[in-house]
């Protein structure tokens, strides 16, 4: 995969235990659980149930040859990621699964979501992927926002994830 430049962001393919995207996994998984937690019960997440889940998904998903982890970097800084994971969807077509997008909160409004999504269904069709599908809460509005802003259509869920409310998907 090439590297993708925009005015201000360089987003490419790295490796998804670099110190990097390890960093950016913890920020991301920080908030989302964050953010549950004090919707749904007043508080912040516990920092030991933080821990096993951090720990939880290794992101071996998101290594070659059936994924990729792209990090977003804004003036040289890692600032965001987006994970694409191959699946076979419903029809038997190859589908590749949006996972782990994330822009830190210092850096949002600046386009970075966009040049992630553009990476990473760039990303997909190398895979060999002929559709992209992803789930999201329903608090995460913002990512939802940015889904319809770049194509993407609500569908019927294409998981059971005790976490998904929302689910999209776009083809390639």
């Amino acid at each position: 995969m090439t590297t993708r430049t925009t005015r201000s962001w360089t987003v490419a393919a790295e490796a998804h235990d670099s110190p990097a995207a390890t960093a950016l996994w913890r920020a991301y998984y920080t908030e989302v659980s964050d953010r549950w937690y004090r919707l749904h019960e007043g508080r912040a997440t516990d920092p030991a149930e933080l821990e096993r889940g951090i720990a939880a998904e290794s992101g071996d998903d998101l290594a070659p040859p059936g994924g990729v982890l792209l990090v977003a970097r804004y003036g040289g800084e890692p600032g965001g990621t987006a994970g694409v994971r191959l699946r076979t969807g419903g029809t038997g077509r190859v589908e590749g699964e949006l996972k782990r997008v994330f822009v830190r909160e210092e850096l949002r409004g600046r386009g970075g979501g966009a040049a992630l999504l553009a990476a990473a269904e760039e990303a997909a069709r190398a895979l060999g992927a002929v559709r992209l599908v992803l789930d999201t809460r329903h608090d995460l509005v913002e990512a939802r926002a940015l889904y319809a802003r770049h194509g993407y259509v609500e569908t019927e869920p294409h998981n059971d994830d005790v976490y998904a409310e929302h689910w999209f998907a776009k083809d390639l």
